[in-house]
């Protein structure tokens, strides 16, 4: 979710210099507007079309074959069976060591066109050059496009029909079977036994938090990321996933001066107590501060939770697929069960 030092960005699209007109101009007339917009032959499915949380029917005269996503998205879709469809991909792909950002799950990130690892970064002239089918990708606020910048959207969008899904003010569950849908639209079997028997461990974890809460009444957990400046709590009634849990029986800690679309409460480092907490969920995000780095904030340090070394990460954009969602439950009753009263 957009939380801490994500929503901070929505501020900050400016980071990209949009390719200009005449740029575009030269790259359609090099590959083809038609021959961008059309579908690769022979898929034989007829006539395709998904209606997306923004109510904007996407349609092209064959099922897509070349689909860009943003990463998260694209891996969501590989559990639900896609593979080949996805060409592009964009958002944090691979680390500063070469290896996969945890973002890309099972995405062979050497076999698809990264049009920009961080956020602010879309090319243009790479994404015009993959003769792109069909865009998809999270939708956090109405009409925001997640990692598309929005200087650059009136160039992107027109190159190929796009589908945005709701990833936040809904539980989890929410955007997972939307993005089934639309997996299972674009050719995926979601009767196949990856797809079963990842959804048949997705409700085991999910039936493994209820217990654990109940087991272990009274944890108070509070999710959170870290910036130099700022300690950020997050809302459970605006996150996806803190509000999946809240639904399982998790009491979350809800901030009460909310900023930035209610998603979190910005805090100085000298008022991260301010609300006790018996278990933390700390952004696991490359762009946020690690338990590493918290070492030198005194404040940090003298939280109960951190004390007690009841710190377990959390993935503030989670991948909505039960494959990569499932893990996140388990981490969750593991932490809960064997968390203690510290607040």
């Amino acid at each position: 979710m957009p939380d801490a030092l994500s929503a901070r960005r929505l501020s900050r699209r400016g980071l990209l210099a949009a390719g200009g007109a005449a740029t575009l101009a030269t790259l359609l007339a090099a590959c083809g507007k038609d021959e961008a917009a059309k579908p690769a032959a022979g898929n034989g499915s007829g006539p395709w079309s998904f209606t997306d949380d923004r109510g904007t029917k996407a349609e092209a005269p064959a099922r897509p074959t070349r689909v860009v996503a943003f990463t998260g998205v694209a891996a969501a879709l590989i559990d639900f069976g896609l593979d080949k469809q996805l060409v592009g991909v964009f958002g944090e792909t691979k680390r500063a060591d070469g290896t996969a950002d945890p973002q890309a799950g099972d995405l062979n990130v050497e076999g698809v066109e990264i049009l920009g690892n961080v956020w602010g970064e879309f090319s243009l002239e790479k994404y015009a050059a993959l003769r792109p089918e069909l865009l998809v990708t999270h939708m956090y606020d109405p009409d925001a496009l997640w990692y598309v910048p929005d200087e650059s959207k009136t160039k992107i969008l027109p190159l190929a029909p796009s589908v945005a899904i709701t990833t936040a003010r809904v539980p989890m569950t929410k955007p997972i079977e939307r993005y089934a849908a639309l997996a299972e639209s674009l050719g995926a079997d979601l009767s196949a036994k990856k797809v079963t028997d990842a959804k048949a461990r997705f409700d085991a974890a999910a039936e493994a938090v209820r217990q654990a809460v109940k087991a272990n009444p009274g944890i108070k957990v509070m999710a959170c990321s870290g910036s130099p400046d700022l300690f950020y709590v997050s809302n459970p009634k605006v996150s996806t996933d803190l509000m999946y849990f809240a639904e399982l029986g998790v009491d979350i800690v809800v901030p009460t001066k909310l900023e930035a679309g209610d998603y979190f409460e910005a805090l100085s480092w000298e008022n991260t107590g301010k609300f006790p907490a018996d278990l933390i969920l700390l952004d696991n995000r490359s762009t946020a501060l690690q338990p590493k780095d918290l070492t030198a904030k005194p404040t940090w340090q003298q939280l109960p939770a951190v004390k007690a070394n009841q710190v377990t990460p959390w993935d503030a954009v989670p991948r909505f697929s039960y494959a990569g969602s499932a893990p996140l439950l388990e981490n969750l009753a593991t932490a809960i069960r064997n968390a203690k009263k510290v607040s």
